[in-house]
């Protein structure tokens, strides 16, 4: 069967990642409503109108970089809960670690979107993305604590896993990430676990 997926011209790539490292080296050294398209052109060292060939505004950016981000993480996710079920590993670290892992591989963008009060789209949509991913974990479980009789109501289990995964996300890259993907999943898995 003939594959009738479409390609995306590589200039055209070329082009959005160059004006994605313009804005990220934007957001760097000024609030995003200081940032212009003239400045992210200029910085991408391409022609004003070529952003508009791909963008309506800043903010249509922002959206399109953040539904990217998303999307790249769910790839990571999901592949890796793919290979979970198919080598029949029940633990939950190693997914974990490739997340960090791709954060890692990515790390200017990821620090920058994600610990900067400039834009908050990104840790938005990134706290919306492992809610549904807590939500869909915790769906149909009772969570109890301890040796307690207290039932947690799943909406604030997933909005404390949510808030506490990205936290500790943000902490380890605005400390220059100084554990390894690897230990800090255990260590997150661990905790977790308790």
């Amino acid at each position: 069967m003939e594959n009738t997926t479409p390609r995306t011209d590589p200039r055209v790539l070329r082009t959005r990642e160059l004006l994605r490292n313009a804005l990220i080296e934007l957001l760097e050294e000024m609030d995003v409503q200081k940032i212009s398209v003239n400045r992210i052109a200029e910085r991408a060292k391409i022609n004003r109108v070529t952003f508009y060939l791909h963008y309506r505004d800043i903010p249509d950016m922002l959206e399109k970089l953040a539904d990217d981000m998303v999307e790249d993480i769910n790839q990571v996710v999901h592949s890796n809960y793919k290979r979970k079920s198919e080598t029949g590993i029940q633990e939950d670290w190693p997914v974990l670690e490739s997340l960090l892992k791709h954060i890692a591989e990515n790390a200017k963008f990821y620090k920058v979107v994600f610990t900067s009060r400039r834009s908050t789209i990104f840790t938005d949509r990134l706290f919306s993305l492992m809610a549904e991913m807590i939500s869909a974990r915790v769906n149909g479980k009772e969570i109890s604590v301890g040796q307690s009789n207290v039932t947690i109501q799943k909406d604030i289990a997933v909005w404390y896993g949510s808030a506490a995964l990205i936290g500790t996300i943000v902490a380890w890259l605005r400390n220059d990430m100084p554990y390894t993907p690897a230990y800090l999943a255990r260590q997150i898995t661990s905790l977790r676990a308790q």
